[in-house]
């Protein structure tokens, strides 16, 4: 089972590529998309999704899970964030991926134990559980490898938005640009 995990943002939009065989789990790939806060925000959006595409060519995940919105004293905020998130969400369904949503509290939850738990503390625990000799910077990346991570232990248990036609099976296992030797089993 390959899992592609969204933190998604306007400005920086985390991900991360785990890998399940066997009950021991990889990171395949994980990174930023960082982009300048000079670009109107359709062109970012656009940059999200070549990016994201070029991750789902590249890795062939089974599914994608992504982060669901929450709420935003700044309504022009919370507009963009639901756009980022509609365009990642058509771009799952394009792709022909199963889609797993998780609220921000249920990924600490599945990750530390405790649904307010802090940043520092799910980064913590995606380090150890991926094997991981470091903590990836910034907490965009282990949020989204977090994400990642809690659909590898709650997605079977979950109702999926299924995309039109049947989800892509498979992945490789290479990594481009980080590679761990896992600890964590999943039972």
């Amino acid at each position: 089972m390959v899992v592609l995990g969204v933190d998604p943002g306007s400005l920086n939009t985390g991900y991360g590529v785990v890998h399940c065989d066997s009950g021991k789990v990889s990171v395949l790939v994980c990174g930023l998309i960082r982009l300048h806060p000079g670009l109107g925000h359709p062109e970012r959006i656009g940059e999200i999704c070549r990016e994201l595409e070029q991750v789902i060519v590249d890795f062939k995940p089974d599914r994608l899970a992504l982060e669901t919105a929450f709420l935003s004293r700044n309504v022009q905020s919370a507009l963009k964030l639901g756009q980022v998130r509609g365009a990642v969400i058509a771009l799952a369904m394009n792709k022909h991926l199963v889609l797993h949503e998780y609220a921000p509290r249920e990924v600490k939850s599945a990750i530390t134990g405790k649904g307010a738990a802090s940043k520092d503390q799910v980064a913590f625990m995606v380090a150890r559980m991926l094997g991981l000799g470091a903590v990836p910077e910034p907490y965009d990346v282990t949020d989204a490898l977090g994400i990642a991570l809690c659909d590898l232990l709650r997605g079977e248990s979950r109702e999926p938005f299924l995309p039109v036609g049947k989800a892509r099976k498979g992945g490789r296992s290479w990594s481009k640009f980080v590679h761990a030797s896992p600890d964590m089993v999943i039972q």
